[in-house]
């Protein structure tokens, strides 16, 4: 048990209800400085045919619309799958100060599976990470969704993320934590 159970079990919730209408099962809340859920979002990329509407892109924006702010200093964004990269932009450009989240996402994953956005050095607001928060439980609504949609069986959700060697990764001295070492091209 972590102090970001309670937190998750509200995007639990919020990525249930994603299901619910068709959309990819993940949820997100934003909590303020006191650690109060201040706004959620879930995916509702197929209820609103808005490809930007992931669960992250609409908690932000609800928690800003409520705080009358586009500065969520001080607030923390709980997510029950690793943020892709527009949504750790996002969480970067609104000045989150902790991104929680909970099972890795190893096809599009931007904090540990892909790419490292939020830590980037260059950036000037670079959030707290904390992942894996009931990974388990995450990952297998994915699971589960994804079986529903193929009408067979899916492999468990990975817990690991995907080496980071290859193209397109984040290039050596980019990221402290990354050190990108691909396989030897040669020249075109």
């Amino acid at each position: 048990m972590t102090i970001w159970d309670d937190a998750m079990s509200i995007a639990l919730a919020a990525a249930r209800a994603a299901a619910e209408h068709g959309d990819v099962p993940v949820g997100a809340v934003v909590l303020d400085p006191a650690g109060n859920s201040l706004a959620t979002g879930a995916n509702e990329r197929e209820l609103t045919a808005d490809p930007t509407a992931h669960a992250e892109i609409v908690a932000l924006r609800r928690a800003a619309a409520k705080l009358g702010t586009w500065r969520l200093d001080n607030c923390t964004l709980v997510v029950t799958l690793e943020p892709c990269a527009m949504c750790a932009g996002a969480a970067v450009a609104s000045r989150v100060t902790r991104i929680v989240y909970g099972a890795l996402d190893p096809k599009a994953g931007a904090i540990a599976s892909l790419f490292d956005v939020v830590r980037d050095r260059r950036l000037n607001h670079r959030p707290e990470v904390t992942g894996g928060v009931r990974a388990k439980e995450c990952g297998k609504l994915l699971t589960e969704f994804f079986g529903k949609l193929s009408g067979g069986d899916v492999s468990e959700w990975p817990m690991e993320p995907a080496s980071k060697a290859g193209v397109g990764q984040p290039t050596e001295g980019s990221n402290p934590s990354v050190t990108a070492k691909g396989p030897e091209q040669e020249p075109a």
